[in-house]
């Protein structure tokens, strides 16, 4: 790689900061060596290189927690790495959906549109993978599509009547149950927010 300029410090290591590429928030930072580098970009999914242990390692290979990688890019002085991925399930060992959940200064995270898509979707989804008694989303994927797509279409209208009634917190209300209905059938279609996400990128004028 260093016909384009990567500078590997003095162990042969180069950071790589881990970005989710639907929802722009970072999950993890590792470590790349050259070896680890080129096998993420044979085989699509990230590789690291383990301080500790001295070994390559495939991110997911024994979680399932894998990451696909949509991009890498290096800075300017080309001694850092970014890699946009779409992440399968958490990025953390912890379980939390980034390694980046803790503050210094107490402040709760900034909840943005994305991210909270993003983290009910792998909530969906976990439901659909490990259906659990009593869930109502379990039940949803248990009845199938006709099930689900009756109740989206009961939550748009609900949206109408609410936005007829001129009751922002009713439409509040109403678009947040409708985004939860079609998030459990983009999951039982196989469908990703990032898939949404490119769609929407591809219309850009």
């Amino acid at each position: 790689m260093n016909d384009i300029g990567l500078k590997f410090n003095e162990a042969g290591l180069i950071p790589a900061v881990v970005q989710d590429s639907s929802s722009g928030k970072v999950l993890m930072l590792a470590y790349m060596n050259k070896e680890s580098l080129d096998k993420t970009l044979e085989t699509g999914f990230t590789w690291f290189y383990s301080r500790s242990r001295q070994e390559l390692w495939n991110k997911g290979a024994t979680s399932g927690n894998a990451q696909k990688v949509i991009s890498i890019s290096y800075d300017c002085d080309g001694d850092s790495l970014l890699l946009k991925v779409r992440q399968t399930g958490s990025a953390c060992h912890t379980g939390e959906e980034s390694c980046f959940y803790r503050y210094l200064d107490g402040e709760a995270e900034a909840q943005n549109i994305g991210t909270v898509l993003i983290k009910l979707y792998s909530r969906v989804e976990d439901r659909r993978s490990n259906p659990v008694e009593g869930s109502y989303t379990s039940y949803l994927f248990q009845k199938g599509s006709d099930k689900i797509l009756k109740k989206l279409g009961e939550e748009c209208a609900e949206i109408i009547i609410a936005a007829k009634n001129s009751s922002k917190s009713e439409a509040v209300y109403e678009i947040a149950d409708m985004l939860y209905h079609l998030t459990v059938l983009m999951a039982n279609e196989g469908i990703e927010y990032a898939d949404i996400a490119e769609e929407l990128k591809s219309r850009y004028k």
